[in-house]
């Protein structure tokens, strides 16, 4: 499981003053992102995976979150396919409280191609094993 803290910030909420929930979206693109860097080096120069597109997401939303709040966002393997990759999260306030819970599937893509690639041998195992 790979975990990233996330500051909440005044421009995520409403005008209700809860965490909007488009922004839950950023939150978890912000947790993978951070994740591929350092699981492979996702868009430092010299990677070379391929690119990845979002074909799913889905979030279930728990309690509100609110500005100044630092949440945890766990993220987690839960299948992986020939093109595709599914995780799971978590994301959780300061006192333990489950905020959200959400899935996406992400698919590796070839842009030059315009078409999904496999998952590289060497990436899957990295990801398996992490």
């Amino acid at each position: 499981m790979f975990t990233h803290k996330i500051d909440v910030r005044f421009r995520d909420c409403d005008a209700l003053g809860h965490v909007n929930n488009s922004v839950y979206l950023t939150y978890l693109e912000q947790a993978r992102l951070h994740y591929w860097r350092a699981l492979w080096g996702f868009g430092s120069a010299g990677s070379t995976a391929p690119g990845v597109i979002m074909a799913r997401a889905e979030i279930d939303y728990r309690r509100p979150a609110h500005y100044g709040q630092v949440l945890e966002v766990k993220l987690s393997l839960t299948a992986i396919g020939t093109t595709s990759f599914t995780y799971s999260y978590d994301i959780t306030n300061e006192d333990g409280d489950l905020v959200a819970s959400a899935r996406t599937v992400q698919v590796m893509y070839d842009y030059a191609q315009a078409k999904p690639v496999a998952i590289p041998v060497d990436l899957r195992d990295k990801m398996q094993k992490s």
